[in-house]
């Protein structure tokens, strides 16, 4: 079994037993369900923002431990003020070490969008996501059926929340191109060899219509690669390890970005 299906799994396990305990009802009546969501994809071209989504992740299955200390609060506000266009925060806490409440923290410190980041696989996941404070889901195309993922994205747009649809190949892309995603990523990483390679973003990034925010994912660990990424079409890149592993994430950021800056300031 590899680890996409043993992930898949648990979440089937998680979903059913945080229903039972935290039942629709009780989502609905967070102070976040009748907040309006701010627009992940308009930050993401916002003038004067950098594009970079900075991710907080504590862990991973390939790399085990990064940064499981974090500071969530210091850090999303780090994030921000270096420039950053939205933040990713993975929810997932088996796998990733995150959790609901991480993504709490980081609404009740930042206005801006933010992409709950887990997979996603149920109805109730969207309606937690809402109450929580976020502005965006993540769909993932290898772990969902194309009319489960229209479905699902089509139950995210009634709640406000912006879809980023991940893909990995071109077959993943044209199977769900009907589900109207607002975003597009192009992850690098295989999910069930995790093996990481940006040419699948080179590959693929001319295979998106026009006028869908493009955004890259995984493996973007210099702003030389966000740079020549950005020249072949893409608007936005997803950055997480590359940050966490610094003891001070944040820092991280402001160097990356600050540095891509100059780079497309010779362009």
């Amino acid at each position: 079994m590899d680890v996409l299906t043993k992930i898949v799994n648990h979440k089937e396990k998680e979903v059913a037993e945080r229903r039972s305990l935290f039942p629709v009802k009780l989502l609905e009546q967070s102070i976040y369900f009748a907040t309006p969501c701010m627009s992940f994809k308009k930050y993401i071209t916002k003038e004067g923002k950098s594009g970079v989504i900075a991710e907080i992740k504590r862990k991973s299955p390939s790399r085990g431990d990064i940064n499981p200390n974090v500071s969530v609060e210091r850090t999303s506000i780090g994030y921000m003020q270096a420039g950053a266009s939205a933040l990713s925060i993975l929810t997932d806490s088996a796998f990733f070490g995150g959790s609901s409440e991480d993504l709490i923290t980081a609404r009740k410190f930042n206005f801006c969008p933010i992409l709950r980041k887990d997979f996603i696989i149920d109805e109730y996941q969207l309606i937690e996501a809402k109450s929580i404070g976020a502005d965006a889901v993540l769909l993932i195309a290898a772990i969902l059926e194309p009319k489960k993922l229209k479905v699902l994205a089509s139950v995210a747009r009634s709640l406000q929340l912006e879809v980023l649809l991940e893909v990995h190949d071109e077959q993943e892309l044209n199977s769900n191109m009907d589900s109207m995603p607002d975003v597009i990523g192009i992850n690098n990483r295989n999910l069930k060899t995790f093996e990481v390679d940006t040419e699948v973003s080179r590959k693929l990034v001319k295979k998106i219509p026009d006028g869908i925010i493009r955004i890259s994912e995984s493996g973007i660990d210099s702003p030389e690669t966000a740079s020549e990424l950005r020249v072949l079409g893409f608007d936005g890149f997803l950055i997480g390890e590359s940050f966490m592993k610094a003891s001070r994430p944040e820092y991280a950021a402001l160097e990356f970005i600050k540095e891509l800056r100059k780079l497309e300031s010779k362009k």
